[in-house]
């Protein structure tokens, strides 16, 4: 087995298929099909179960498909440590952020363009669910994420600690004359609330502080979306609960933000990465960024 033979085998078990492999390495398909078969008469096993063109793994093939996995990763890490050493901090950073935490990525890389002017940065939107996923697919080298997280294999840098705050349409509070606001308030009007695609969020930290208080908030709306959630408290539909930096990048004229009374709820921001990742000289120059 050679890493030509495993990188045919890596992109049909990516592709599913021979004929959209084949296409994918611009080849022919029958010198495709036979290099296959030649790995696995070479290794005794069968790789893939034939059902018509679809190609599904084997239990041996999915064994060798993880490996290979890792092995590319290998190499990918590779090169780019072999290139930093010889060009310095250079090239693309891709960085992933859950939109409440523009602030912070917008203020960084304002900041990193000074010193290092020659990378470029891919950026990706998501919420913490989602950039974990990219995170481990290494679709992105960093993501700034809000706790709680429902991943293991990362190593982080904390960003800030901050207050969750209400935030009500500025009408409302002017007419019921509020500097402030407490929980047992907010359970009688409709609340709009941030929600990850999946997994334990801010959502569940809000929720836990009515259940304490054995209150049962009106929820009208979830949305994994800050900009739509105030949107909607601008056009006067609710009320939200959210950390007081996801308005610094929302024109917020027509909303009110109050501190809460009788709850001191936090939010962890984070930098997080793979543990087992190689890191670019860039990715690494820009945590050390926040520390500053």
């Amino acid at each position: 087995m050679n890493v030509r033979q495993l990188h045919y085998f890596y992109t049909i078990a990516n592709e599913g298929q021979i004929t959209r492999a084949a296409k994918k390495l611009h080849m022919a398909q029958p010198p495709l099909s036979q290099a296959l078969k030649a790995l696995e008469n070479d290794l005794g096993v069968l790789l893939f179960d034939r059902h018509g063109r679809k190609m599904e793994l084997t239990k041996a093939g999915k064994v060798l498909f993880e490996r290979a996995t890792h092995i590319f990763q290998t190499i990918d890490d590779t090169k780019t440590e072999v290139k930093e050493i010889g060009h310095g901090v250079s090239g693309s950073l891709s960085i992933g952020c859950v939109k409440s935490c523009f602030s912070y990525l917008i203020r960084n890389i304002r900041l990193f363009r000074t010193v290092y002017p020659k990378i470029t940065f891919k950026l990706t939107e998501g919420d913490s669910f989602q950039l974990t996923e990219q995170l481990k697919k290494r679709d992105i080298e960093l993501a700034i994420v809000r706790l709680p997280l429902e991943i293991d294999d990362y190593a982080s840098y904390k960003i800030a600690t901050e207050k969750y705050v209400a935030v009500l349409p500025e009408k409302w509070a002017k007419k019921w004359h509020k500097t402030a606001i407490s929980i047992e308030e907010l359970t009688n009007m409709p609340l709009l609330l941030l929600h990850r695609m999946s997994g334990r969020g801010q959502y569940e930290v809000i929720i836990e502080a009515f259940q304490k208080r054995g209150l049962k908030p009106n929820i009208i709306c979830e949305s994994p979306n800050v900009d739509m959630i105030l949107g909607l408290v601008n056009e006067e539909i609710g009320v939200t609960i959210i950390p007081q930096s996801s308005l610094l990048t929302f024109h917020h004229s027509g909303l009110k933000i109050l501190p809460l009374l009788d709850a001191t709820i936090e939010s962890e921001s984070m930098i997080i990465w793979l543990e087992d990742r190689y890191l670019s000289k860039s990715a690494i120059q820009f945590i050390e960024m926040f520390e500053t």
